[in-house]
């Protein structure tokens, strides 16, 4: 078990054959978001504002945007509906978005994590969704989400 006053981190890259203006869009536009990542959501691209998204079914992510700087940086808060470990808005989600030749590389920095546990089904989900991110955001496909039922 981590000591309760260490707070873990995943971070994550990806490189996506789009403008950041592009990759933007597919982090704030609902409609956009859900082609790579949920089922449902409800996100308003506003400080302040509260978002809910069914990452897979009973699995939903609640937390609140903290800080919009588009289309470079996206930070809010996360945590999972029902869960004690991982309770709404107790964990920082960050992307940043940092323009690579034609691409933009995206950087995603998930903190405040409370266990190893934690830390790394919070990373596999990453990895698994960034890649469905750099997918969508190039202008293809990827297809219907097979992530496993399991809480992320």
């Amino acid at each position: 078990m981590e000591s309760t006053t260490e707070r873990l981190l995943a971070q994550r890259e990806v490189l996506i054959d789009a403008r950041p203006e592009i990759v933007w869009e597919f982090l704030v536009d609902p409609d956009k978001l859900l082609r790579w990542k949920g089922l449902n959501t409800t996100f308003e691209p506003r400080v302040g504002a509260g978002y809910r998204t069914e990452v897979i079914p009973a699995n939903v992510a609640v937390g609140e945007v903290l800080e919009l700087d588009p289309p470079r940086r996206l930070v809010y808060s996360w945590g999972w509906e029902g869960s004690d470990e991982v309770p709404p808005g107790s964990t920082i989600v960050e992307y940043e978005l940092l323009p690579e030749g034609d691409g933009t590389r995206v950087r995603l920095t998930h903190s405040d994590l409370p266990s190893r546990e934690s830390l790394e089904r919070h990373a596999h989900g990453w990895d698994h969704y960034l890649a469905r991110l750099a997918v969508a955001a190039a202008g293809g496909d990827p297809g219907p989400d097979q992530f496993p039922t399991e809480r992320s």
